[in-house]
């Protein structure tokens, strides 16, 4: 034995009073410095001059000593610690260490008593090796007999605690050893110090019988052993499987409700703002209510966006596949962002090849969700030059970006050096080469495609301050900014691209991007849709350019005045959209020139017989044509060619501009112009509409008149019932129908609804809420159904048109409304224009 420590049993509460009585702190065993606070301690207070160094040492703070005293407290006997290196004579040593309490314990006293009456530990230190060296000196003395001992407690990995390693030859006599410690094991090995010698053939033979057997026995456990593993495997999988499908079900019933409770008050609040504006208010009481209600719709947009998240991430998202014209779409986009980027100056512009079919099959609400997404974020980051949406066919743009520099055809060379794009600005991606892009498109359109699959390429292009390098790889990530200080300098969540991405992969396609910081981005993007049949539309196949317009603008032509090359294309692209028969001309001396008849132009333009006669309709001249506000002249060169004893052909001169102060516009009308100036971003409908006016076919493009004018006729005197358990949504879905003339009562619950729509009654339409307490919309219906078969039975048919309102759009489903015999569906926040044209379509069948 090389030496024996006491250490004292202290809890915290008795420390400090422990350490004045000691004269000294307790310390960890590693650091040496101050123990942290524990619940108890066991500093060493007397020990062996050997092994004095213990003193004050926290016996807890060491690994083995804390597990040999748990342990030692515990099961009342002595425990022993793995082999160790002894400090001074490098031997193998153990420790030994008991328990000492302050009571005699019964002997069969529990765990707890034992562990509750121990006030110290007393440990013995013992050098193996000099140990077992005294005890077997007999046995071992004349080398004969050759001694190991073992710490066999890890049977895989026995640690030797005496002699030296030697080869295992199998003949050896194996003893147990028990030092008193029924956690450990040992065991002494003794064999003769000279091999016998062993048969040659029988070793051999038994080898090889002994390999074969092991060879087989491996082959089975492992077999067994992975068959295990594999039943483990799926085993943890369902369990994982079932956990995640909880967590999702958590998750949807969670932005379920959440959705529902912001929504609920969105309503009210952005109902009683647009009510408050229909009042009579000032300038300044104005402009805080549209603040008001713009912030509130900023909001409402932010929980679709978290929520179409959401259902990405839980693969609930379904797209349609519907027949729809991609470019209504477009212009209704471009009537969205219009009011900011005319403001600024911005040229904002949508394009769509000729290739590209009128009519598509695929999901509109998602495509429009995407191109909004993409154009909401240049319109952004965008300060000055333009925006450019443009849909092409992948098979035209890929033929042109697999092009070399060397193949480009000398004609196209100039959109490679010089800043051929919308707005004259350098654009991000330096291949939007138009005339390369129009050559292609013209001549792949003589071949027939009859293929039912369709690749588009939609691209959205603008000048704004471009994405750091360093940001780019996180761009599509859910919630992130390219820095930090986007959110504050621009507004918004980071999510719209996430979203964007994730749609475009369910639609077949890829989503990639150009950026150079100072210069701008180009975010582009394929879809897999289907060629759709034009009919499929019906009678909304023309929804901004219809048949009517068509008829009076297809024998019309038009002359359009404008030195930039891809803005005059995107121009002629609106007019050709009505019809029109379109002639573009970028220099002056020959715009001149074809409004002079009998020229000598009309000999090297022979080739479009549509204008040989020289009289155009309409001459459009761009405000910018040759560089700022410079096509604001061009009347004036018009009439010193009459003074110059020239003939000239004076049409309708139209000015199309990004924006227009109103000393510009009083400037316009001096020159000559018309007084309708068409204000971009150009739509089939307001081109047609300015049109119009311009050639004297009356205002026929004035739908919002005509709709306000239909829905009081079609409101005026109807009885409707609003059913809603919040009273301000009540108040506020009231409000918007008694606008128009309608008669309104409102019910608080589902069952007082029933009762009011009992047959017989004289309600007109029913606005029911979904989520209400007692009784849902969805339960209250189909008794208000059962109630109507009843009364059918009996020879009285009646049927009210009942419309879902709710602000859980998660759950609420359109289908589960038709499942439960409703007419129609509106989610909250609404505004009016939704509450009129729901019900429209449902008193339009009645």
């Amino acid at each position: 034995m090389t030496g024996v420590a006491y250490a004292h049993r202290v809890f915290d509460h008795e420390r400090g009073l422990f350490e004045k009585e000691q004269g000294w702190t307790i310390k960890s065993m590693h650091s040496k410095m101050p123990s942290p606070v524990h619940d108890e301690y066991a500093p060493t207070i007397f020990s062996q001059e050997t092994i004095g160094y213990l003193v004050s040492l926290d016996m807890m703070s060491g690994e083995e000593d804390c597990d040999n005293i748990l342990r030692a407290r515990a099961s009342g006997k002595g425990v022993l610690t793995g082999p160790f290196r002894l400090l001074k004579s490098n031997h193998l040593g153990v420790v030994l260490t008991f328990a000492v309490y302050k009571k005699e314990l019964p002997p069969d006293a529990s765990a707890e008593e034992k562990i509750d009456a121990a006030v110290g530990y007393l440990g013995g230190a013992f050098d193996f090796e000099s140990l077992v060296d005294n005890l077997l000196l007999q046995l071992s003395k004349n080398g004969d007999i050759l001694v190991n001992v073992y710490d066999i407690t890890n049977f895989s990995r026995p640690l030797i605690m005496y002699g030296t390693e030697n080869s295992d030859d199998g003949l050896f006599h194996v003893s147990p050893l028990d030092f008193g410690d029924p956690f450990r094991r040992h065991e002494m090995r003794c064999r003769l110090a000279r091999k016998v010698p062993r048969p040659t053939l029988a070793f051999g033979f038994a080898t090889g019988v002994l390999a074969f057997v092991t060879l087989i026995c491996a082959m089975v456990y492992n077999a067994h052993k992975h068959v295990k593993k594999v039943e483990e495997d799926y085993r943890k999988m369902e369990e994982l499987k079932v956990q995640a499908e909880a967590a999702d079900i958590a998750k949807s019933q969670f932005l379920a409700t959440v959705s529902h409770e912001i929504r609920t008050p969105m309503n009210g609040v952005l109902g009683m703002l647009q009510m408050l504006l229909n009042t009579q208010l000032d300038a300044t009481q104005q402009d805080f209510a549209t603040t008001a209600q713009a912030s509130g719709k900023a909001l409402v947009t932010l929980i679709n966006e978290v929520l179409d998240q959401a259902k990405i991430e839980s693969g609930r998202i379904e797209l349609e596949a519907v027949p729809f014209d991609l470019r209504a779409i477009l212009d209704d986009i471009l009537s969205l962002f219009c009011g900011k980027t005319r403001g600024e100056g911005i040229e904002l512009a949508a394009y769509v090849s000729e290739r590209v079919p009128f009519t598509l099959i695929g999901d509109p609400g998602r495509i429009r969700q995407i191109i909004t997404n993409l154009v909401g974020n240049s319109v952004k980051f965008t300060e000055k030059g333009h925006i450019f949406v443009c849909v092409h066919l992948w098979e035209d743009m890929d033929a042109v970006l697999q092009l070399s520099p060397e193949t480009i055809p000398k004609q196209c060379a100039r959109s490679f050096k010089h800043n051929n794009t919308l707005s004259g600005y350098a654009v991000a991606n330096q291949w939007s080469c138009w005339d390369l892009l129009l050559a292609k498109e013209r001549e792949r359109s003589t071949r027939s495609e009859l293929s039912e699959e369709i690749k588009l390429f939609i691209s959205v292009e603008d000048t704004g301050v471009g994405i750091p390098s360093q940001a780019q790889q996180r761009i599509f990530m859910p919630f992130m900014q390219a820095d930090s200080s986007t959110s504050r300098t621009y507004g918004g969540t980071g999510i719209g691209l996430s979203i964007s991405r994730c749609l475009v992969e369910l639609m077949k396609g890829e989503m990639h991007f150009e950026s150079q910081e100072g210069v701008g981005s180009t975010f582009s993007c394929s879809l897999v849709l289907r060629r759709g049949d034009d009919a499929s539309l019906g009678e909304d196949k023309h929804t901004l350019s219809d048949r009517v317009l068509l008829s009076k603008f297809k024998d019309m032509s038009a002359l359009i005045v404008d030195g930039a090359l891809v803005r005059s294309e995107v121009t002629r692209y609106h007019l050709q959209r009505l019809g029109l028969q379109v002639r573009i001309v970028s220099d002056l001396d020959v715009a001149l020139e074809y409004l002079i008849p009998n020229s000598h132009v009309y000999t090297r333009k022979a080739d479009d017989t549509s204008i040989l006669n020289g009289k155009f309709d309409l001459v459009l001249v761009e405000k910018d044509a040759w560089g700022y506000s410079s096509g604001l002249n061009f009347p004036s060169f018009l009439r010193t060619e009459r003074h110059g004893g020239k003939s000239i052909i004076c049409p309708k001169l139209i000015l199309i501009a990004t924006s227009m102060t109103s000393a510009e516009c009083e400037i316009a009308k001096l020159m000559g112009y018309a007084d309708t100036i068409i204000m971009k971003p150009l739509r089939a409908s307001m081109i047609a509409a300015c049109l119009q006016q311009v050639i004297g076919m009356g205002d026929e493009s004035q739908p919002g008149r005509e709709e306000t004018g239909n829905l009081q006729n079609l409101l005026c005197g109807k009885k409707i019932l609003v059913v809603d358990d919040n009273r301000v949504n009540r108040i506020v879905a009231a409000g918007a129908l008694k606008k128009y003339g309608a008669h309104v009562e409102c019910a608080d619950s589902g069952k007082a609804a029933i009762a009011k729509l009992e047959p017989p009654h004289t309600f007109d339409a029913c606005f029911m809420d979904i989520q209400m307490p007692e009784m849902d919309g969805f339960e209250a219906t189909r008794n208000i159904r059962k109630l109507e078969e009843i009364a059918k039975e009996s020879g009285k048919i009646w049927h009210v048109p009942i419309l879902a309102m709710t602000a859980d759009v998660i759950q609420a489903t359109y289908d589960e409304c038709v499942r439960c015999k409703m007419d129609g569906y509106v989610s909250k926040p609404f505004e009016e224009e939704q509450l009129y044209k729901a019900v429209s379509q449902v008193l339009s069948r009645t």
